[in-house]
């Protein structure tokens, strides 16, 4: 039988693409319409110089990487989520999400653990796009 605690020090990371199509239905969905993530005019004309992914992309998306990372092994649910968004991502881009737990604390009250985790997202040469952290509750899936 599989370890099913997580440890400090693991980490999670995927690869993820920016393309127009889904910049424009993320954001649509999301209800954010800022010209900047649909009007290609628009957005030619600003400093950012084409259109720019919607914060609520990008920060959804590693949300449910937690979720997804936590799960392998047991029920989890997500307590606290952080984002600090550093530089404007752009239409186009490729990007590494990427979370690292950094603490394990066993809560008895909760009949588990919270997940400290670090997470970020950064371009090839380690430019930094966002910096995350994330509290997330681990239980055995019974007693959730």
């Amino acid at each position: 039988m599989p370890d099913s605690s997580y440890k400090v020090g693991e980490t999670t990371s995927q690869l993820v693409t920016f393309d127009v199509d889904s910049v424009r239905r993320f954001a649509t969905l999301a209800g954010d319409h800022s010209l900047l993530h649909h009007d290609d005019v628009f957005a030619k004309a600003t400093r950012f110089g084409k259109l720019v992914v919607s914060g609520t992309q990008y920060s959804a998306l590693m949300m449910g990487m937690v979720a997804t990372f936590l799960t392998e092994r047991r029920a989890g649910l997500g307590l606290e989520f952080e984002f600090q968004f550093r530089k404007a991502v752009l239409v186009g881009q490729t990007l590494r999400m990427e979370w690292r737990i950094v603490s394990v604390e066993p809560n008895p009250k909760l009949k588990g653990d919270v997940i400290g985790l670090e997470g970020s997202l950064f371009d090839e040469l380690g430019e930094m796009y966002v910096l995350a952290r994330s509290k997330s509750l681990s239980i055995p899936k019974d007693l959730l």
